[in-house]
């Protein structure tokens, strides 16, 4: 279950989205995504990419914040939401990107937009030794608002020859820039070698 005592209520939000949303938030996608773990063994950044639009989902659903209502910005631009009222074009400081992320600092986006942007840290604890019933566990979730500066484009490995990646932006001094960003942060999980584990576990979860 999410443990309210690791909220932090001095991490600014956007604006109408409070705690209580997150909180509920967080428990609808540790509860969907459980599911579909399998799906993180066989293709980990698709995961990553469904924890995202999972997080997107619940807010839409239990906050003031709505998925855009055209299916090619929802899909393929900015935002993932919008504040309720704002408009077809809201601002920047009423835009919200959802991002999932199994790394403690990285933020990967194929934009590089102005806005908030909430990003769900998980681990898959294969074990369940963090919580039963709970293959998939956000133990982090930053919330930050990012300036169009803040991003640093990743040139593709993609070529004629074909493979590699599409284009990609990056978040410059991203452990800086989130400093003090995490709204919510499990006590129970520590970072060690750049990967988050269980705090009284020697072997991490799941890879």
């Amino acid at each position: 279950m999410v443990r309210k005592g690791d909220f932090d209520g001095g991490v600014p939000l956007p604006p109408g989205l409070d705690i209580s949303a997150i909180r509920r938030a967080i428990e609808y996608i540790e509860r969907e995504l459980a599911e579909l773990v399998e799906i993180y063994y066989e293709q980990a950044n698709v995961f990553s990419a469904i924890v995202g639009i999972y997080g997107a989902k619940a807010l839409d659903a239990v906050s003031n914040y709505e998925k855009h209502r055209n299916t090619d910005t929802a899909q393929q631009r900015f935002p993932d939401l919008r504040r309720r009222g704002s408009g077809q074009d809201p601002s920047p400081r009423e835009s919200l990107e959802s991002k999932g992320s199994k790394r403690p600092w990285a933020i990967q986006s194929h934009y590089d937009h102005a806005g908030w942007y909430i990003v769900w840290r998980y681990l898959v604890d294969s074990t369940e030794s963090l919580e039963r019933g709970r293959p998939v566990v956000i133990w982090r979730v930053d919330v930050v608002f990012l300036e169009k500066a803040d991003w640093k484009y990743e040139k593709s490995g993609a070529g004629q020859a074909g493979g590699g990646r599409t284009h990609t932006f990056g978040v410059k001094n991203a452990a800086r820039l989130l400093k003090g960003k995490a709204v919510y942060c499990r006590t129970d999980v520590v970072v060690r070698d750049g990967k988050p584990i269980p705090r009284n576990g020697d072997d991490g979860p799941g890879n």
